[in-house]
């Protein structure tokens, strides 16, 4: 009878159980101006202030229900704003602040805006209509009804993050209350190009080796780390998005942008992109998430001549060596790890079976082998300007036709432009259907309830400033700052230094325009037990530090280009002539893989490589406080004629060691 009785009461309390309604744990909300609707034990946001609770308010629900609804209640004017995403500025800091040149305010006034309308910059040729790249931040949110915005201001973190509280009030004061997603370039590398659109130099952010360092370490557990860390310091002040990072190769030694590339091999770029993008997003968007646009598909390292296609002499991109499949791999690793977005470049093919047209226009590309035959489901964001500025192929069509080709390949988000009107009208004259239109809505309201942005935009100013760049932080990026530098040649033994050594150590860099290009370190604080000295007459041991620099991307005129050292502001003659009177540590900075034949190899015997470090890290480096243990991420061409001979998509490793001084993976430990 007890045994009966205990059956019962178990049956009863499973049926019970099973009819109970299930629990949910209530997310925090963040609201300025918006009322809060109670349901039972949980509330919701009245986004769109009518009083009721809808279903794109309600949490509970799935993502699928809730951009089905929203997407219900948008107007054709608010789905065209949502197809753009352009700079944005930051009140007193105009989005074109650098550390140390101002303190970038948050100002109350939101309405400014800069037009740029007569002449495209990439050709320097005049453009054939307007293009608004910058829109006044109120009446873009306001009347183009735009919600995503690329933040290029680089200034302190609680500036940053006042400002996205700001934004995310006003937008939550708009009819539907959809919040704005913010995106922004890499902050968290020591760089050589800090071009717009590239990188921002140097942050309030922890400072970390450049994307070629990270490679350079081959250590996947510490480039996880470092990408968790830098998303937790992105979202403590509210920036949601990330225009990064290339998973293009560096298989062409002229072009401009390897330095923000994981080198030339594909599987070590395919295993950094994995790292990064887990790291960033962590196995499925959420709370805690940057969002990753990953760039530049499907590849934008095989330039023709190493042109870039930002201009109009560099806008063919070819597979002289027939490796097109080699360049997807690192791209499938982030598609495999989930990545958000991806970026196609503005280059279009040649001698390829693709449409000789640029990749945003390209419906082979994007629709047939990215979503078709590599399973992409997610969002297509375009590169800055291909409608007004880089049209490459499309340069006959009229801006309604260049708009309807980019939406039929596949283009779910236009990046470069605030002014809605040309999509819009395109729209309007039946060359896109509405239906088309929602498919690309659907993905990006799908980012953004995925991120949780709808429940709570806003961020934790006083969190922020404790946050970003805080000593902990760094102390894990210090560590990669120095696992990134590669020890080439230890040909008699300079290093590490001995106890009591005079070291003379200049930072060699010949800025344009300037006479003196010989920056002495003297550490202020000198733990190395190492004398510093003035002079390389008062050495025993002279350390030379070359940072190469070309004109920089967006310094192209079209000429040859020239990677030897130089040709890019290393005075040669100096170097070799302190390197013949004493032992000569020679370092060179390989932001791209520089023809360093010109530099006198018998005398300098000793070559390390680094790729945007530290002098501390240099330091601890050379006195062998750290042991070295990086590996080349690339391969160093031995001469100027290699180069021109190089096959643009093919990976240095494959040549013939005599075409070569260093090859990939090199590198040695004391």
């Amino acid at each position: 009878m007890k045994n009966s009785f205990v059956l019962l009461f178990s049956i009863l309390f499973i049926s019970l159980s099973c009819t109970q309604k299930p629990k949910y744990v209530q997310p925090e909300l963040g609201s300025r101006s918006v009322s809060v609707l109670n349901e039972g034990d949980y509330s919701f946001k009245d986004l769109n202030k009518n009083g009721k609770l809808d279903k794109y308010e309600d949490w509970r629900l799935t993502t699928d229900e809730r951009v089905a609804d929203l997407l219900s209640q948008m107007t054709l004017e608010e789905k065209v704003g949502f197809m753009l995403i352009s700079t944005i500025n930051m009140g007193g800091t105009a989005g074109r602040n650098r550390m140390g040149m101002g303190g970038g305010t948050v100002t109350s006034d939101f309405s400014e805006e800069e037009t740029l309308m007569e002449t495209n910059f990439f050709t320097r040729k005049p453009l054939a209509v307007p293009a608004l790249f910058v829109s006044g931040t109120t009446k873009g949110v306001n009347e183009r009804h735009l919600r995503h915005f690329i933040l290029r201001a680089n200034t302190d973190a609680k500036t940053i993050a006042e400002w996205h509280n700001k934004l995310q009030a006003l937008t939550e004061s708009t009819r539907l209350g959809i919040p704005a997603l913010i995106a922004s370039n890499p902050r968290n590398h020591v760089t050589i190009d800090n071009s717009t659109g590239i990188g921002l130099g140097e942050t309030v952010f922890s400072k970390w080796p450049g994307e070629l360092g990270l490679a350079a370490m081959r250590d996947f557990e510490l480039t996880r780390e470092f990408a968790e860390t830098a998303a937790k310091e992105w979202t403590a002040v509210g920036i949601r998005k990330g225009y990064q990072y290339m998973a293009d190769l560096a298989t062409e030694p002229r072009w401009a942008r390897i330095e923000g590339t994981f080198g030339e091999d594909a599987d070590l770029a395919a295993n950094m992109m994995r790292e990064i993008v887990l790291g960033f997003q962590g196995e499925k968007l959420g709370l805690h998430s940057v969002a990753l646009t990953t760039k530049h598909f499907p590849g934008g390292g095989p330039q023709v001549d190493g042109q870039d296609p930002h201009f109009d002499w560099g806008k063919e991109q070819h597979y002289p060596g027939e490796m097109f499949d080699y360049h997807l791999k690192p791209f499938i690793a982030a598609i495999e790890a989930g990545t958000s977005a991806i970026m196609p470049y503005y280059a279009k093919p040649i001698n390829t079976e693709y449409e000789e047209v640029a990749f945003a226009y390209n419906k082979g590309i994007i629709n047939d082998l990215l979503r078709g035959k590599l399973g992409f489901k997610g969002i297509i964001n375009s590169d800055t300007g291909p409608i007004f500025m880089m049209p490459w192929g499309v340069e006959n069509l009229d801006i309604y036709q260049r708009y309807q080709k980019a939406v039929d390949a596949g283009v779910d988000l236009f990046s470069g432009n605030a002014d809605p009107t040309p999509l819009l009208e395109t729209i309007k004259k039946g060359m896109i259907s509405e239906d088309r239109i929602d498919q690309s809505i659907a993905r990006l309201l799908r980012e953004k309830f995925e991120l949780g942005i709808f429940e709570n935009p806003y961020v934790d100013v006083e969190a922020a400033q404790t946050i970003v760049g805080n000593a902990q932080f760094q102390g894990r990026a210090d560590l990669a700052l120095r696992k990134s530098i590669v020890l080439l040649r230890n040909d008699k033994s300079v290093l590490p230094l001995k106890a009591k050594t005079k070291v003379y150590f200049e930072k060699h860099m010949v800025a344009r325009g300037s006479e003196n290009s010989h920056a002495v370190i003297l550490p202020e604080q000198n733990s190395w037990d190492v004398e510093f000295v003035n002079s390389p007459e008062q050495a025993d041991v002279n350390i030379l530090w070359l940072i190469p620099k070309n004109a920089g991307l967006f310094g192209s005129q079209g000429k040859e280009i020239n990677v030897e050292l130089s040709n890019n502001n290393i005075d040669i003659n100096y170097v070799n002539t302190l390197s013949a009177q004493k032992p000569t540590v020679i370092a060179v900075n390989f932001s791209s893989p520089w023809v360093i034949k010109e530099i006198d190899t018998e005398n300098a015997t000793t070559v390390l490589a680094t790729f945007g470090t530290t002098t501390d890290a240099v330091l601890d480096v050379v006195t062998g406080r750290f042991n070295p243990t990086g590996k080349m991420p690339l391969s160093i061409p031995a001469s100027t004629e290699v180069v021109k001979q190089n096959k643009s998509d093919v990976p240095g490793y494959q040549m013939p060691d005599e075409q070569l001084v260093f090859r990939f993976n090199d590198g040695i430990s004391y």
